[in-house]
């Protein structure tokens, strides 16, 4: 709370009590912290949101003009939802999902007011909140695949993989992919000792993503990883630092690499990645297998205007769509969408405008910015439309685009 309070950096845009910048700070850890849990409803991440929205409507919000594009996309999706919904309102699940689309939202637009205002102290206390509830999950799914806890393995694994406080393994390697970023920023530019500490965690991290046999979660830890680094070499600015970024980045791979080997001397560890690495799988291919189904389905949808409605892909095909871009125009009609991809490309469009502009929290928004693309890639082969923590990256980027501006407009000098 110390550290709330006296916390540098930002440009707060309006006049608060210590008090009351320590208590919102305390919010945005919460936040972080709690949207690792999700295995239960209403799970503390929807009651952490919820008591966040009432101390910062409290204490004071502000709602811009810049934020009506963001208000207005994501409107106009949860409408389709709903008016697609009508006719099969009745059926399981259904008003639940709903309820949660509008909710997920309600939850876009509070982060992109809340990271607006109080910018670098609130990414950094998001930050460390993420990568506190990270460790929680990922080390409640290594207990569990491991069988560290008597009982704990049928709770904390599903189909022999870790899946942790998440329903679903695929989930808790997605979600793992920024809290992993984080760590491993510092790994490669903070002083010795956090860097040490940092990289204990970016190795448990990487080995709950590992054990979540997420074929997706893998290539998003690569690829991502290489893309953050990549960013933080072009926009550091002195050439030691750069040095240091490339090597250790170096090092790391090499040490990941014996960790992995280290693994798969393991028999059951071998045999499900090497099941799990196959891109031969069975529900992969054919006519109805996760790709042919995106081709029918994307025939089908476009002789509906107003969509299946939601969760009722299944009834047509032998399994959900896979793919958020095609559930929306399944789920919601033309209208959701058309809507959903437009919001995506203009918030990644956006997000690269702001790359190398150098605001005290550039390595915040630079992992932030990889974790949201490898999420936007990854939702073509899987739904990702009720991730929470998707819909906080990108309510965070909103924010931070605003507060990029702000930065410019107090810090750069005018002729």
């Amino acid at each position: 709370m110390t550290y709330a309070a006296t916390a540098g950096g930002s440009l707060p845009s309006m006049t608060a009590a210590p008090g009351v910048l320590a208590l919102q700070r305390a919010m945005v850890w919460l936040v972080g912290a709690s949207v690792a849990i999700v295995f239960i409803e209403p799970s503390p991440y929807e009651l952490a949101t919820f008591a966040a929205s009432v101390v910062f409507f409290a204490t004071g919000l502000r709602m811009r003009l810049v934020f009506m594009p963001l208000l207005l996309l994501l409107f106009l999706i949860n409408v389709g939802y709903t008016v697609s919904s009508v006719a099969v309102f009745d059926r399981p699940s259904v008003p639940n999902w709903i309820a949660t689309s509008w909710y997920m939202a309600v939850t876009v637009i509070l982060f992109a007011m809340v990271i607006s205002e109080d910018t670098a102290a609130r990414l950094d206390m998001l930050r460390r909140g993420l990568i506190v509830g990270a460790l929680i999950a990922a080390l409640a799914g290594i207990a569990g695949y491991f069988n560290l806890i008597p009982g704990g393995r049928d709770l904390l694994t599903l189909y022999d993989r870790a899946r942790g406080t998440f329903k679903d393994p695929n989930v808790l390697g997605a979600f793992l992919i920024l809290p992993a970023l984080f760590a491993l920023q510092s790994v490669v530019s903070d002083k010795f000792g956090k860097s040490l500490r940092s990289a204990i965690t970016f190795g448990v991290l990487s080995l709950a993503i590992l054990l979540s046999f997420s074929r997706a979660a893998w290539g998003q830890l690569i690829l991502t990883s290489v893309f953050m680094l990549a960013l933080m070499v072009l926009t550091s600015r002195s050439q030691s630092q750069r040095s240091r970024i490339i090597v250790v980045a170096l090092v790391t791979v090499v040490l990941a690499a014996a960790l992995v080997a280290v693994l798969l001397s393991l028999d059951p560890i071998a045999q499900l990645f090497k099941q799990r690495a196959s891109f031969d799988q069975s529900y992969d291919g054919g006519r109805f297998g996760r790709f042919g189904r995106h081709i029918l389905g994307a025939e089908m949808a476009l002789g509906l205007p107003l969509g299946i409605g939601p969760l009722q892909f299944n009834r047509f095909f032998p399994e959900d769509t896979h793919n958020s871009y095609l559930n929306a125009f399944m789920s919601g009609g033309w209208l959701s969408g058309v809507c959903y991809p437009v919001l995506v490309c203009v918030t990644v469009l956006t997000g690269f405008r702001y790359v190398f502009v150098s605001v005290p929290w550039q390595p915040a928004y630079l992992a932030i910015f990889a974790a949201f693309l490898g999420t936007v890639g990854e939702s073509f082969i899987i739904d990702t439309d009720h991730w929470r923590h998707f819909w906080l990256m990108l309510g965070a980027m909103w924010g931070m685009f605003v507060a990029a501006e702000r930065w410019k407009a107090d810090t750069i000098p005018r002729p």
